[in-house]
């Protein structure tokens, strides 16, 4: 098989979350650490942080993955799902896996594949374990898929565990309440190991407590050990002055992810460089302030509140559930334009309503979906939107969608797109 052959067979061959919902989960790790034995274990032999969360995880892993490859060492990205290109899932120090190994791995997996049949997730979660381990990283960031306890990451020993926040999610899978999905995000957090939470809510805190009393962790509260004192808006950056709890010291720093909702996660990075320095890791201060200037550039992370064109500007970012949409309106309320052009798309497994009861109702709507068959169909999202009192009109797909609102917006107006992850990855840039 060539490279594109490869993928078809993936795509195809494998249940695949992003296409079927939650009939492509497999409910325990017996799989992956099946698949792992047969590689021989290759996530023993590098060191590790895990996180999870339900948002943010994806911007915090690639923050700390830019400090520690700007900090000299050889750094593997382990993230989902990809926008653009496959290979996105599977970094080291930012350079996507070869499309040679895609092709060598599948084909010396295969055995395993037809006799296990695993989900999609599964064995590109071997596929990024064995790329780290031939390119012999110091240190992978690997962030879950989906939950925690029974995420295919979940096989590794990590040095630090990373639960950035609990939202309302995946509901279906996870649990109908903030201390069930949180119970299924602790499932990383392992014996001995330093576990830090990115914020603190009074329905999930006695949960975190009691896992990491039973696993004998050490908890930290991210929110505990830094604050954030000012934090300024402006060129599509986002400065945020940060004062540690313990020593008093202020440090500003600039950030190229310019989401307003990064003034929560910069305190789960700030904390998890604290732990790893304590662990032995040389992280100067002046290699923290750098990558988290340029952590686009370092990792290749896209569509966080992300400029791709000015007048009218056009940002894509890809908050897709309730507490990302509150954080995306958020933000709406600091941004200069004249009229809100809204390209949206949500696939079926999401509170649609929820997040259509959060969305502005002057902004002129373009309902759109991902080629994909969990996405909710655009005549659909219409008319649950119309009884939001959200006008607008359908398109197929979201460059049809763009198009139209680039010919109907001003200089001055602001044209968004959002709502799925898989919506943002289909833009043609």
């Amino acid at each position: 098989m060539n490279y594109q052959e490869t993928l078809d067979y993936l795509f195809h061959k494998l249940p695949m979350f992003s296409h079927m919902g939650a009939a492509a989960l497999k409910a325990d790790l017996t799989n992956t650490i099946a698949l792992c034995e047969a590689l021989g274990n290759p996530q023993q032999q590098f060191a590790t942080v895990h996180i999870a969360g339900t948002n943010g995880k994806g911007s915090v892993s690639h923050m700390l993955a830019a400090v520690l490859q700007e900090a000299g060492y050889k750094t593997g990205l382990y993230t989902s799902p990809h926008l653009k290109d496959f290979r996105e899932r599977i970094k080291v120090n930012g350079q996507l896996c070869s499309e040679q190994f895609v092709i060598d791995f599948t084909q010396k997996i295969q055995p395993e594949i037809e006799r296990l049949e695993p989900s999609f997730f599964e064995i590109t979660v071997a596929m990024a374990f064995e790329w780290f381990h031939q390119q012999k990283v110091d240190i992978a960031i690997i962030e879950t898929g989906l939950g925690g306890r029974l995420d295919s990451t979940n096989v590794i020993l990590p040095k630090l565990s990373i639960i950035t926040n609990i939202g309302y999610d995946h509901m279906h899978l996870l649990g109908n309440t903030l201390p069930q999905i949180a119970s299924e995000k602790a499932g990383i957090i392992k014996p001995g190991v330093p576990a830090i939470i990115g914020e603190a809510l009074p329905e999930t805190t006695p949960v975190f407590e009691a896992a990491a009393s039973q696993k004998q962790a050490t908890l930290l509260w991210a929110q505990q050990l830094n604050t954030v004192t000012d934090w300024h808006y402006q060129h599509h950056h986002l400065q945020v002055t940060t004062e540690h709890k313990t020593s008093g010291e202020r440090t500003t720093y600039t950030l190229d992810l310019p989401g307003i909702y990064q003034r929560k996660n910069i305190l789960s990075v700030l904390a998890a460089i604290e732990q790893l320095r304590l662990q032995g890791y040389t992280i100067p201060e002046a290699k923290v302030a750098h990558a988290l200037q340029h952590v686009k550039k370092l990792t290749g992370l896209h569509g966080r509140w992300e400029l791709i064109q000015q007048n009218p500007a056009v940002i894509m970012d890809v908050c897709h559930n309730e507490d990302g949409i509150r954080q995306m309106v958020q933000q709406l309320e600091l941004a200069t334009y004249n009229e809100l052009h809204l390209i949206i798309g949500m696939v079926k497994d999401k509170d649609v309503d929820k997040v259509l009861t959060l969305l502005p109702k002057t902004a002129h709507y373009y309902f759109s979906q991902a080629q994909l068959p969990r996405a909710l169909p655009a005549n659909e999202l219409a008319e649950k939107a119309a009884a939001h009192g959200l006008q607008g009109h359908t398109y197929p797909d979201v460059n049809a969608a763009l198009a139209q609102a680039k010919q109907k917006a001003h200089e001055k107006d602001l044209i968004l797109v959002c709502g799925s992850v898989f919506l943002v990855g289909e833009v043609v840039v």
